[in-house]
């Protein structure tokens, strides 16, 4: 026997879409989430989605390879194989940031990269939310919003009967 996932509302528009989330958070629901076909300005706020662990991370690998590149050229260029060429001193520091920069660039990019993919928890090859009457769609023209079960307010037919009178089209409940 399957169990309940959570409650899935369908929508026509990105606004009706806000405003159930508005309306959800009001009334105090926080185990929710929205799936869209192209951002919907306002909808992380509202549910309350503000995770800066990316940034900082590809802030610190940046720093990190902006540091791996200086120290490299220093240690290849001063210590392990120093040339002197026409005079010039052995420590150039002007000639080390452009590989600087580059490893900086580099760093950061890969961290982006496979941050996001492993903050996302993906990749994702099955969900709960795919077995939506309808979901498919999410990817062209229409827009849900999914309460869970997990949430303190959850209960089945008043969540139900809640994204009715907030401009839903069709509520289904999802199983795991």
């Amino acid at each position: 026997m399957s169990s309940l996932y959570g409650i899935v509302a369908e929508f026509t528009t990105a606004e009706d879409l806000l405003y159930a989330a508005e309306a959800a958070r009001e009334a105090g629901y926080r185990k929710m989430d929205a799936y869209s076909p192209f951002p919907v300005h306002g909808i992380s706020e509202v549910l309350d989605f503000d995770d800066a662990r990316l940034p900082w991370l590809v802030f610190i690998m940046g720093a990190a390879g902006c540091a791996t590149g200086f120290v490299l050229q220093v240690w290849t260029a001063v210590f392990n194989y120093p040339w002197n060429i026409g005079g010039k001193p052995l420590f150039s520091w002007p000639d080390f940031i452009p590989i600087a920069y580059e490893s900086t660039i580099l760093f950061a990019a890969f961290t982006a990269g496979l941050g996001m993919l492993l903050l996302n928890g993906l990749p994702r090859f099955y969900h709960p939310i795919f077995n939506t009457p309808r979901f498919e769609r999410a990817t062209s023209d229409l827009f849900f919003l999914c309460i869970e079960v997990r949430d303190a307010k959850f209960d089945r037919e008043e969540t139900a009967h809640f994204l009715h009178t907030h401009g839903a089209h069709i509520v289904s409940e999802v199983e795991k």
